[in-house]
């Protein structure tokens, strides 16, 4: 009985662990520019439209909870983005628009400057096929439900 017990309790801590901790790791998603590039939009009415050279659009921020920090995210409609990387290998992560990939991004608004937003790219264990896109504080914490934005096929190649 012990031995399950304990058994129990480590593929418990195991499964916390995979779920809190290294859950945006195990599900982080590296896409390159051109397949960023395009519309993606959230249930919750957020919309962002990415280009390869590095701008963005969209609409709907003020429904992005990890913009609730921006002066005015109602007022926001254009900005750039970057990948970030980890320059030399080293663990500190910038953003760098000369990067062709990445897992993760930061958004930048020349109207609030003082508004940075970090975006988790999230596919199944991993999976590009199909990608989700974040803007969150905490990978790890995640999106609420409709927060999340998925690739608009439609808009994408309209």
């Amino acid at each position: 009985m012990r031995a399950w017990r304990a058994m129990v309790l480590a593929a418990t801590g195991m499964v916390l662990t995979a779920s809190c901790g290294y859950g945006a790791a195990i599900h982080s998603a590296e896409i390159p520019q051109e397949e960023l590039a395009g519309t993606w939009t959230s249930p919750a009415g957020t919309s962002l439209t990415f280009a390869e050279d590095h701008t963005f659009s969209g609409t709907g921020f003020d429904n992005v909870e990890a913009m609730a920090g921006c002066a005015h995210p109602e007022t926001l409609s254009t900005g750039r983005w970057a990948f970030y990387v980890s320059p030399e290998g080293g663990g500190l992560l910038v953003p760098d628009e000369t990067a062709t990939r990445g897992h993760d991004l930061r958004l930048s608004f020349p109207d609030d400057p003082a508004c940075k937003v970090w975006v988790y790219l999230y596919g199944y264990l991993g999976d590009t096929s199909d990608p989700d896109m974040c803007p969150t504080k905490d990978p790890d914490a995640g999106c609420p439900p409709d927060g999340y934005l998925k690739r608009d096929e439609a808009a994408s190649h309209a």
